[in-house]
């Protein structure tokens, strides 16, 4: 096995790696991403970076992460956005591979910490992530403005 960087000529991987996660999470109806945007936000202007668990030159796994800052450790960090193994590859430490070198590039980049949210009902993942060290973060909720709300809430005067 082996963990490598998606390229440009990789973007049609990735979108189908997003709709089998939107699948398994039960939100195929909110991917609106197609390998046109992916392409522009990936490679173009590089908001986000893949990584893909390949072995015998199939990808089985990808990681899509990007950095964000913490302002308490005054320095960047990684957000793992999407984490997702295909379903028959499931226990043979892909993801625990992706987890790794996502950790290692924190590390190499000098980054504070790794992060990453989980749906409440994916025990499964939860219990994968607590076997790896990783914390839930019990005291913090997610908020999100999006679509017609973003665009409300932009357009509103101060």
């Amino acid at each position: 096995m082996e963990i490598r960087f998606a390229k440009r000529e990789d973007t049609a991987k990735i979108l189908r790696f997003i709709r089998a996660l939107a699948e398994y999470e039960k939100l195929s109806g909110e991917v609106v991403a197609t390998e046109a945007l992916l392409e522009e936000w990936i490679f173009d202007k590089g908001k986000a970076e893949v990584i893909f668990a390949v072995e015998d030159g199939k990808e089985l796994g990808f990681a899509l992460f990007f950095h964000n800052f913490s302002t308490f450790l005054g320095r960047a960090g990684i957000y793992l956005e999407d984490l997702f193994v295909l379903p028959e590859c499931r226990g043979r430490g892909y993801g625990t591979a992706l987890l790794k070198k996502l950790a290692a590039l924190a590390v190499e980049r000098g980054c504070g910490r790794l992060e990453w949210s989980c749906l409440d009902w994916n025990s499964p993942s939860i219990g994968f992530y607590k076997a790896l060290g990783a914390v839930p973060m019990e005291e913090w909720t997610v908020f999100r403005v999006a679509g017609e709300t973003l665009h409300t809430l932009a357009k509103q005067d101060s």
